[in-house]
């Protein structure tokens, strides 16, 4: 790999941190000598102050970081206040996994299984549009049957069911 493509995977390590990261943990990714990597920074921090460009790349508690351009500060507040409700909670979010694996069921059955009673999170689920009933059950009292909908596919940018992770894969997490 030369330094170009040093750079480049650089560049991509800063992009996809949220956290200000080290030379030391860039060197962790990429085993190379530490002056390369601090020249690829620096460069790539010339690169971003001379293009028009609302991102530039900050060193910040001891590490480096790409950051948003002091002057875009008030829409990066609005952006994140407006987002900041868009975060669901544990228990919507365990409610959605159960449903995801094994819908269609119903919200007694989602109760069942995770223990405790899950009126607010189907709520919430439905109000955002993450899930929807698809139909009832054969059984009395005919109840809904809630399943997701494409805006799930959407939010965790899945194309379709089956990329969904197996669940296998967190039943062995947990076990160990």
């Amino acid at each position: 790999m030369d330094n170009y493509q040093h750079k480049l995977l650089i560049e991509a390590i800063l992009f996809a941190s949220a956290e200000p990261i080290t030379i030391k943990d860039i060197q962790k990714v990429i085993d190379i000598n530490e002056s390369i990597i601090v020249n690829a920074i620096n460069q790539l921090i010339d690169e971003y102050s001379n293009r028009s460009s609302a991102i530039n790349i900050i060193e910040i508690a001891g590490g480096y970081q790409m950051s948003t351009k002091p002057e875009y500060a008030q829409w990066i507040r609005k952006h994140k206040r407006n987002t900041q409700s868009n975060k669901l909670s544990q228990a919507s979010l365990e409610t959605l996994a159960i449903i995801a694996y094994k819908q269609p069921l119903t919200k007694l059955e989602i109760d069942n299984i995770r223990g405790v009673n899950s009126d607010g999170a189907v709520k919430n689920l439905v109000d955002r549009g993450l899930i929807k009933i698809v139909g009832k059950k054969e059984a009395p009292g005919r109840p809904f049957l809630y399943g997701t909908t494409r805006d799930f596919l959407h939010y965790f940018g899945l194309k379709n069911l089956t990329e969904l992770p197996p669940l296998n894969n967190f039943l062995n997490e947990e076990a160990a």
